[in-house]
């Protein structure tokens, strides 16, 4: 499947250069071997900021932070930002922030001078096979809606828990994942149209 961004498809080659552990220009080279939406960051400083990334076999090390993600072409895919280490250094599992999210967030600093995301309110769990067949939806698709927080966009828009949203603002949810980062990119305070699935209809 393509990235955000449409610039990487699974198994491309791809590219990092910075300086590892402070030292000079380095340059390595791996591939994509994942695109995770809505990861979970695991550090110090945010234990629950969740975002899409480009996982990648690249090595990088402290010191590539904040580096670029390149394709074959020269294109800027990503910006290198965390790696999976039980020991600090690389083991060739590391993550890059889409270029397409990093534009995103650039445009909102330029014109509010911080980023805004969108909120809906609600917990969400993917779609199954077994819990398709359950609520008669046919075909496993969509985010089931488990909780809505009272008072919030969701709440206030009529979402209750058991609805499957399949569509948001226009675009399909494939899966529970989907969500977040359809919502995310909206601005606060803006509408938008959601086609739920509720009681077979």
């Amino acid at each position: 499947a393509r990235t955000s961004n449409g610039l990487v498809v699974l198994g491309d080659d791809v590219h990092a250069i910075g300086h590892p552990y402070g030292e000079d220009w380095t340059y390595t080279r791996g591939y994509v071997s994942q695109y995770r939406k809505n990861y979970a960051w695991q550090s110090g400083i945010a234990d629950h900021h969740v975002a899409d990334v480009i996982q990648t076999q690249t090595p990088i090390n402290p010191g590539n932070s904040g580096g670029p993600l390149f394709n074959l072409e020269g294109q800027v895919v990503g910006i290198n930002s965390q790696i999976y280490s039980r020991s600090g250094g690389s083991i060739g599992l590391s993550f890059a922030i889409p270029a397409s999210v990093a534009v995103g967030v650039i445009e909102q600093l330029k014109d509010h001078g911080k980023v805004q995301r969108g909120w809906l309110g609600v917990a969400i769990q993917d779609v199954n096979k077994r819990l398709a067949e359950s609520l008669q939806l046919g075909t496993p698709q969509g985010a089931l809606i488990n909780a809505v927080e009272q008072g919030s966009p969701a709440d206030k828009g009529g979402i209750k828990p058991g609805d499957v949203i399949v569509r948001f603002d226009g675009q399909i949810i494939v899966d529970s994942g989907d969500l977040p980062h359809v919502v995310g990119m909206m601005a606060p305070g803006e509408n938008a149209k959601v086609e739920i699935y509720r009681e077979g209809k």
